[in-house]
């Protein structure tokens, strides 16, 4: 993992076992060590939020970032937001709020985009948009498919309409990509929420969800109060969302590079064992 930042893998290894972590889905208690090496809970099968490095060292045999340092080119005036942006770069380790690159999985060769909510809760601003484009722009370039986990709030509001129209922006490289006849699988984890669940999470070939991953546009409450009724407690759940037809299967984390490898085989990868 060259140039990868491993600052968040080595804040968590640094906690000790004994601590307790409250599961985000069914509210159970445990020590740390009890939901494992994949931060999973072992009551409901519910994936803890996790970064992108840890995500990518579960994934990938190998990864090799790409546009690892592109940045803003200006400073944002949003009041507050420069000095938010860099708290975040020095918490997350990370430049924006998806990291991106060359990646083998399961001995398969594909693009890979993950977007990590250690960074302003993964929202999609301007960088972001940009490094998204460039993963597809690239993998059609060399031929390969692209794997995209998705986490995020949303558009980033402080960037204005810029963060909106990032979402037009990368729906475009998509739709290149595919016209070219090239594999996209959207993995959709925990949340995944406003503009890029209205965008290139759910324009994947295949759309696959992590256990009881949040899905949606807007949030519960807001709904609740427009439509003045109580949503069912599996509201903009995975699995709600799967028999709606939305998605295409629930996978657990532990058995999601598995799957992955295998889809990619299927669909006419190439072995880099």
């Amino acid at each position: 993992m060259a140039r990868l930042s491993l600052t968040g893998l080595r804040r968590e290894a640094a906690l000790p076992g004994n601590l307790w972590a409250r599961c985000g889905y069914c509210g159970h208690i445990h020590y740390r060590n009890k939901f494992g090496a994949a931060s999973v809970c072992p009551d409901c099968g519910y994936g803890l939020r996790i970064g992108a490095a840890k995500r990518i060292s579960m994934l990938t045999d190998t990864f090799i970032p790409w546009f690892a340092d592109l940045d803003l080119k200006a400073e944002p005036t949003f009041p507050g937001y420069a000095e938010k942006r860099r708290r975040a770069q020095t918490t997350s380790g990370q430049v924006e709020s998806v990291t991106v690159g060359l990646a083998t999985i399961q001995g398969q060769q594909c693009g890979l985009g993950v977007m990590s909510t250690d960074f302003m809760m993964g929202s999609l601003g301007a960088v972001a948009g940009e490094k998204l484009t460039r993963l597809f722009e690239r993998a059609l370039e060399l031929r390969l498919p692209v794997v995209v986990l998705c986490a995020s709030g949303g558009a980033r509001m402080q960037e204005g309409i810029v963060s909106l129209m990032q979402m037009a922006k990368v729906s475009a490289a998509v739709a290149a990509h595919d016209a070219a006849g090239l594999l996209y699988i959207s993995v959709i984890t925990d949340p995944t929420m406003g503009g890029v669940t209205a965008s290139f999470a759910m324009q994947g070939d295949i759309i696959l969800a992590e256990t009881h991953a949040m899905i949606g546009f807007t949030g519960r409450r807001v709904i609740e109060s427009t439509i003045k009724q109580k949503l069912p407690g599996d509201f903009q759940r995975a699995e709600t969302v799967q028999e709606q037809g939305f998605i295409d299967k629930v996978v657990g984390r532990e058995e999601l590079a598995g799957t992955l490898g295998q889809l990619l085989r299927l669909h006419g990868g190439e072995s880099h064992d």
